[in-house]
């Protein structure tokens, strides 16, 4: 199987260029129909009428075109709402709302992930902990704002596992030309099909956006609250592991199962207020060439994480106290920022400023003071000076950015530069270096809990990460990005097994390794369309060059095979074809539930095994349909799926999702 599915790949992207059938998309300018779908353009909605940039009669504000409905980031970087149906657009209909190639969920919606690929460090503060709850959590840079002609609604609903749904809906609406509004919250409850691990969470935000009628001043606030919820079993028992792999008729219904215990579940609730504004010093005119802008922002954010469980489990080994399991681990940040930004035509874009970071980390465990100090906690004052480069030259877009410790406690220092090369045909080079010295995160210093192996103190130095990533784009041939990364003193959690006792007895600890870890990567992307067939493959290679140290899968590959068409005089775009995943077989990271991390195991490998689905999406107007077939090929092809040790992948389940917009 491993071979044959490589050797499709390597057919699949020696496919000569002259087989395409490439349809440039349209300009703002040419006709478009009603209903229409581009798969390349954001300005196709349904909201253009046939006569081209006129709006349709049903919007309230005549005027209103497709691309005036703007969506920001934190750092300003905006594009246009886009109701279009593509195929990126159907790998991100999942619950993170992004695209999980090089990611694999565990059998029910939102409990955990597992990764398949290695991502350099590009942070240089440090996570309080439970890492695998952050990939459901939105942070700062996650949160965006809108700039409005007409109120905007965008609904998605995804169908889940067993009982409940998962919903994410937002409002927004300029309730003047100066000012936006917009609320929004994404829920979910799952029941899952194994026991005791039930899955439920609330992203609520609510942010506003303004400027002044000169355009000098702009204020933006949002303030969030989260809760990720998900019950605990620590996967089915080892006694079970025959009976799930072997396809035992009475085991299909997956309740039957034994986990390793039903009494514990973990959650990541997290608050944060947010606010930046700026003010215009200078502006450009007839006289100057250049502009002065004043800028600061500030958020408070207070985080906990709490794992509990009504009574003990030799699952985790021995503790301290034979009752409730009570552990909470809690960080409270203070960011301030401030600084001035200068743009001009010949020197380019400069950003100076001072950004001041607090942070509180702290323990709160129930009834084991007696036992181990638990008050302990790390405080963490510091200021850094950032300094930003922005500068394009014809066709070529220079930027450097550093953020480097002056004074404090996290004595951590980051750079990073890119080259942007415009090419012909709107192909592009880009280069990126990435200089990162980074304090470990809190969790890897100091842990408490009531279970005696999940106590430590340590003394980690920084983790050292060099990177350099080469990315080519050519239009109609191939993407292609390199990365080499190289990390000194990586630290990671381990699984320890106790050498003089019994092999079931082990710890899960982190451990900072002295030597070298050096990746390659190199991933390819190609979409080839013959006629109204198209395929989509994406497919990474990667190695580690130091042994011993992490472990990856040296092969990631999904293909798409699909039919594109529109039906009933343009009333309906469809697609519809199959997508097949797979990896190659390697010791996959195994879950510790009690801290929701991922560590490095060396006992059983994982991989090999297609993911096969099955979809049909549609578009009717504002609204996309999408109805999956999930992993058919999972009651012949063996029941060998996991997505860690003791936790099995998904079976063969029908979804059906929607994304439904407003522009009233």
């Amino acid at each position: 199987m491993k071979y044959y599915l490589f050797y499709i790949l390597v057919i699949l992207y020696s496919f000569p260029n002259f087989g395409q059938d490439f349809q440039p998309p349209k300009s703002p300018s040419q006709e478009l129909d009603r209903g229409g779908n581009l798969q390349n353009s954001s300005i196709t909605d349904s909201l253009m009428s046939k006569f081209g940039n006129r709006s349709t009669k049903l919007n309230k504000n005549p005027d209103a075109k497709i691309q005036d409905y703007l969506i920001i980031s934190r750092t300003n970087d905006t594009v246009a709402v886009d109701t279009s149906l593509t195929i990126e657009k159907y790998h991100k209909i999942n619950f993170l709302r992004k695209d999980d190639f090089d990611l694999i969920p565990f059998s029910n919606t939102g409990v955990a992930y597992n990764t398949l690929s290695f991502y350099a460090i590009n942070s240089i503060n440090p996570k309080m902990g439970a890492s695998n709850k952050y990939y459901s959590y939105d942070s700062v840079d996650d949160v965006v704002y809108y700039d409005l002609p007409t109120p905007f609604t965008e609904l998605m609903y995804r169908s889940v596992f067993e009982q409940g749904q998962l919903l994410d809906a937002v409002y927004s609406v300029n309730t003047s030309r100066q000012f936006n509004f917009s609320i929004s919250r994404k829920g979910l409850r799952s029941l899952g099909n194994y026991q005791n691990f039930i899955s439920s969470s609330s992203n609520f935000k609510i942010s506003t956006n303004y400027f002044s009628k000169n355009k000098k001043y702009r204020f933006r606030t949002h303030y969030t609250n989260q809760k990720l919820f998900s019950e605990q079993n620590g996967g089915i028992n080892n006694s079970d592991i025959l009976n799930f792999e072997n396809g035992n008729s009475q085991f299909l219904d997956r309740g039957v199962f034994d986990p390793n215990f039903e009494n514990a579940h973990n959650e990541f609730l997290g608050k944060r207020f947010y606010v930046d504004q700026s003010y215009v010093l200078i502006d450009k005119d007839s006289i100057s060439d250049s502009s002065l802008e004043l800028f600061s922002s500030i958020y408070l954010e207070e985080k906990k994480y709490k794992f509990q469980q009504s009574s003990s489990d030799e699952f985790f080994g021995d503790s301290f106290v034979l009752q409730e399991i009570n552990d909470k681990i809690l960080l409270n940040s203070l960011n301030l920022q401030a600084g001035l930004i200068y743009i001009s035509d010949i020197f380019g874009k400069i950003n100076l400023g001072l950004r001041y970071v607090s942070d509180k980390y702290s323990l709160e465990n129930y009834q084991i003071d007696q036992y181990i100090d638990n008050t302990q906690s790390i405080n963490s004052k510091t200021t850094f000076i950032t300094a930003e480069y922005l500068k394009t030259f014809s066709k070529i877009e220079l930027n450097a950015k550093t953020e480097n410790f002056i004074f404090g406690d996290n004595k951590s220092n980051m750079f990073s530069s890119s080259i942007v090369l415009q090419l012909k045909n709107n192909n592009s080079f880009t280069a990126n270096y990435k200089l990162f010295s980074s304090v470990p995160n809190y969790n890897f210093l100091l842990h408490r809990s009531n279970y005696e192996n999940y106590n430590w103190n340590n003394q980690f130095d920084n983790t050292i990460t060099n990177s350099i990533s080469l990315g080519l784009k050519l239009n109609e041939i191939i993407d292609l990005d390199v990365d080499l990364i190289s990390v000194k003193k990586h630290i990671q959690f381990e699984k320890i097994v106790n050498a003089l006792a019994d092999s079931s007895e082990f710890s899960i600890l982190p451990v900072q390794n002295n030597g070298n870890l050096d990746i390659l990567k190199l991933q390819f992307s190609r979409k080839i369309n013959f006629g109204k067939f198209s395929i989509d493959s994406n497919l990474l290679f990667q190695k580690s060059l130091s042994d011993d140290i992490i472990n990856l899968p040296q092969i990631v590959s999904r293909n798409t095979v699909y039919f594109s068409t529109d039906m009933f005089k343009k009333a309906l775009f469809l697609q519809t074809g199959f997508g097949v995943k797979y990896f190659s077989k390697f010791y996959m990271n195994g879950y510790d539930p009690l801290l929701s991390e991922l560590y490095i195991q060396n006992e059983k490998e994982i991989g090999e095994f297609p993911i096969i689905d099955f979809f049909i999406n549609a578009k009717i107007q504002q609204t996309r349909l999408y109805f999956k077939f999930e992993h058919l090929n999972s009651s012949f092809t063996g029941y060998n799926y996991y997505s860690a040790p003791n936790y099995p992948y998904r079976d063969f389940s029908f979804r059906f999702g929607l994304v439904w917009n407003f522009f009233m």
